[in-house]
């Protein structure tokens, strides 16, 4: 039976990175599955004061064949207001909000509430996190606020279905990992990848892969590059492949006292959808040195092109990555890192892992995941 399904959260022309990409795929499963779908974004979705990169939006073209209205401002409650009516018209059957900070808690919340006032709709949140990775004051009522408003939930790793558990233990929620990202185009060799980039192919290549932040750890995997293990094996390199979302002075400080700027290629600037299989297919091992998490969206990146990865055992990584099968599990440590990096290249695992990969993905389908929502959606 087909349903109308309103996604609210990221997408064109918002540059969310995965955020984004994740909402828009979405939208495409749901449709492939004969549901009638409509993407409801911001027109402002962070105060410039409180946007830590350099632009919100992108000038690649919008998605084709999908509906996406732009109306929400994070900090206008008159937006709220207006976003939400024009939702209880609509009257969906399934209304998913996309939640992954605190701060869009009040925005998030009202919008439900209003939409509640039709008595139809059934209005489901996929929490990337509830406890957030940089704490701020208000966290809690927010989330609070929001969580509340909601009649179910998927969380996208087992360590978020505990913290949900925590604010709404009596509502409907599950665990649903993250699909793969298969929308970055068709995987292409090594030599193709890097004459794309205009690096050498000759050369070993690890991925560091996304917005820079505290909690991702890439000062440990620099240290890492500084590790004997590591400065032992000829002719490897690090590409680090994202904008800062920070301040980037105490990276660049940090790489100039290990002495390792030559083993660096430095992209830090924002990665368009169209060039993320050159970076993927140029690298022999993606590394997720993350100091806590939840989930990753690299991870189903690299799980598409069949790229081996080296994870910290925080959060939800290690759910996705059977350690010896498809990567390694290690521990936040720098050490712990470049051992796992060492073991990769002398024993030669990429072909192995890589083939691994084929099988372990394809419990990521997307068509999956909608009709598991679609399951959950009957109990609400």
């Amino acid at each position: 039976m087909a349903r109308r399904v309103v996604i609210v959260g990221p997408a064109h022309p918002l540059r969310g990175g995965g955020m984004a990409t994740f909402n828009e795929r979405l939208a495409q499963a749901f449709q492939e599955a004969g549901d009638e779908v409509e993407i409801v974004t911001f027109s402002l979705q962070y105060p410039s004061f409180l946007f830590p990169g350099k632009t919100q939006f992108t000038d690649e073209p919008a998605p084709e064949g999908l509906c996406i209205r732009v109306l929400m401002n994070s900090v206008n409650p008159l937006s709220w207001l207006k976003t939400g009516n024009y939702i209880r018209k609509k009257r969906p059957d399934l209304v998913i909000f996309r939640y992954w900070l605190p701060f869009m808690g009040p925005c998030f919340g009202t919008i439900a509430r209003v939409i509640s006032l039709n008595r139809h709709s059934h209005i489901l949140a996929i929490t990337d996190n509830v406890v957030p990775h940089e704490k701020r004051v208000g966290d809690v009522p927010f989330t609070k606020y929001f969580l509340s408003a909601c009649h179910g939930f998927v969380a996208m790793s087992g360590a978020v279905l505990q913290d949900l558990k925590q604010f709404e233990p009596r509502k409907p929620a599950i665990y649903l990992p993250h699909p793969l990202y298969d929308n970055f185009g068709a995987p292409e060799s090594k030599a193709e990848a890097c004459a794309a980039m205009g690096l050498d192919p000759d050369t070993r290549y690890l991925l560091f892969f996304g917005f820079i932040r505290s909690y991702k750890g890439l000062d440990l995997l620099l240290q890492a590059m500084a590790e004997e293990p590591v400065k032992q094996l000829a002719n490897l390199k690090l590409i680090i492949a994202g904008e800062f979302y920070e301040d980037a002075a105490p990276y660049m400080q940090l790489m100039r006292q290990l002495g390792i700027e030559e083993q660096l290629v430095l992209h830090t600037e924002f990665i368009s959808n169209a060039a993320v299989r050159h970076y993927f297919c140029a690298a022999d091992l993606v590394v997720q040195p993350y100091k806590h998490a939840t989930q990753s969206g690299v991870t189903q990146v690299a799980f598409h092109f069949n790229k081996p990865m080296v994870v910290t055992n925080v959060g939800g990584l290690a759910e996705l990555v059977p350690h010896g099968e498809v990567g390694y599990v290690v521990e936040p440590q720098p050490a712990a890192i470049a051992q796992a990096i060492e073991h990769f290249y002398k024993t030669a695992q990429g072909s192995a892992f890589s083939q691994n990969m084929q099988g372990y993905k394809k419990r990521f389908s997307w068509s999956s995941f909608v009709q598991q929502v679609h399951e959950l959606a009957i109990k609400l």
